[in-house]
């Protein structure tokens, strides 16, 4: 072989070898060092993952698609789960999202209270100055249930559906003429959903805890441990047949079926709202009543203070956040049954698709009853453990 040809040979195998090499992705540096930081590979976006909890899917997502158009250099990469299932996997470190959401406060308590048990009392997310942790939209706890049936339940109740009105009709072998119901209507069908898998399940039992204990706050895990309260939450869950793990599911279910399936309920105000009107002309007047004390869904949102979570990211979260916040998206979410975080926002408007207008008929209030306050992450564990030794099925 001459000089010329040998030079051919070598300059094609270390080109195939440059080819070879970039396939296999060892020229990749660039681009996963891009995407380590938040950035899409081949773009200038910088991408954030938003985990959010799903009762507030319609909102975001309507949210996400005018962000997208006002912010077109941060991609918003949404991931919807349930608070409870959200948090275990932030624990467990399966869930690396920038930014976090679920329902209320009692779940950040206790993913709060977990996290630090586990890793030495430091905090998983920040918890400082402008990224501390934020409500976005807010909504009550609240009854759903058949007109006639809290009609019935009202009277017992001393004027409002309680759990104790509840618990008296359950207890008894009676069912609801123990409470002067008709004989025709059978056992009393309560809803609420698992409170091991759902956020809502849990504000029902923390609910059901405060009225029997006539507190509003400082409930303490010795109050879970006495055995005649313990009686009065197992005695009371009998009504329920089936603990859903999702409030939707249910409130669906008591509008397709109506009282054969469910007579009353605890929902979420806005799930109620998106419901009711469903619900006519098929099984009577179906209402939403509000509890003499309640718990907020405030569906905070969390600024993830890990490695993961770059500068770049950091800054495009902020954004987001503010985005979600700012005037027009906290007015859009009044037409999906929310109450907004902003307190310049007034509920009533002139928008005839204005739930706080159109449902009044329904029992949907603009003034709501006294609101309890977040228990501690050891107070919510100690309920949860109660609940999942008497009660789980």
């Amino acid at each position: 072989m001459n000089i010329g040809k040998a030079l051919i040979v070598v300059v094609f195998v270390a080109a195939a070898a440059g080819i070879f090499f970039y396939a296999r992705g060892g020229g990749a540096t660039a681009g996963a060092a891009s995407t380590a930081g938040g950035t899409s590979p081949g773009t200038d976006q910088t991408e954030i993952v938003f985990l959010y909890s799903t009762e507030k899917k319609e909102w975001v997502e309507a949210c996400a698609s005018a962000f997208k158009a006002q912010e077109p250099g941060i991609k918003v990469t949404l991931q919807g789960q349930g608070s409870l299932d959200a948090a275990q996997a932030l624990l467990d470190a399966k869930a690396k999202p920038t930014l976090w959401s679920p329902a209320d406060s009692s779940v950040l308590a206790l993913t709060d209270s977990d996290y630090r048990t586990r890793n030495g009392n430091t905090s998983l997310w920040a918890i400082g100055g402008a990224l501390a942790p934020q409500p976005l939209v807010l909504t009550p706890l609240v009854w759903v249930a058949w007109e006639d049936r809290a009609d019935v339940l009202q009277k017992s109740g001393g004027g409002v559906v309680n759990w104790k009105s509840i618990h008296s009709a359950v207890a008894s072998p009676q069912g609801w003429p123990a409470v002067g119901g008709k004989p025709d209507w059978g056992f009393v069908k309560l809803g609420h959903t698992d409170p091991t898998r759902s956020n809502s399940g849990v504000q029902a039992l923390l609910l059901m805890t405060l009225e029997y204990y006539g507190k509003r706050r400082g409930l303490e895990v010795g109050d879970v441990l006495k055995p005649e309260y313990q009686t009065f939450v197992k005695e009371t869950e009998k009504g329920v047949t089936r603990f859903e793990t999702s409030t939707g599911t249910f409130m669906t279910e008591m509008v397709l079926y109506g009282p054969s399936k469910y007579d009353i309920a605890v929902v979420y105000e806005n799930l109620a709202i998106a419901q009711v009107e469903n619900a006519r002309g098929r099984w009577g007047n179906l209402k939403i009543y509000y509890p003499a004390l309640t718990v907020w869904s405030d569906h905070p949102i969390v600024l993830i203070d890990q490695p993961w979570v770059t500068p770049a990211q950091q800054a495009a979260a902020r954004k987001w956040v503010d985005f979600l916040r700012a005037r027009p998206q906290q007015e859009l979410a009044l037409r999906f049954g929310f109450r907004p975080s902003d307190p310049t926002v007034p509920l009533k408007s002139a928008d005839p698709s204005n739930p706080f207008n159109r449902l009044a008929g329904n029992g949907v209030k603009v003034d709501l009853p006294p609101v309890a306050d977040t228990p501690d992450g050891a107070v919510v564990r100690a309920l949860l453990t109660m609940w999942s030794r008497l009660v789980a099925k």
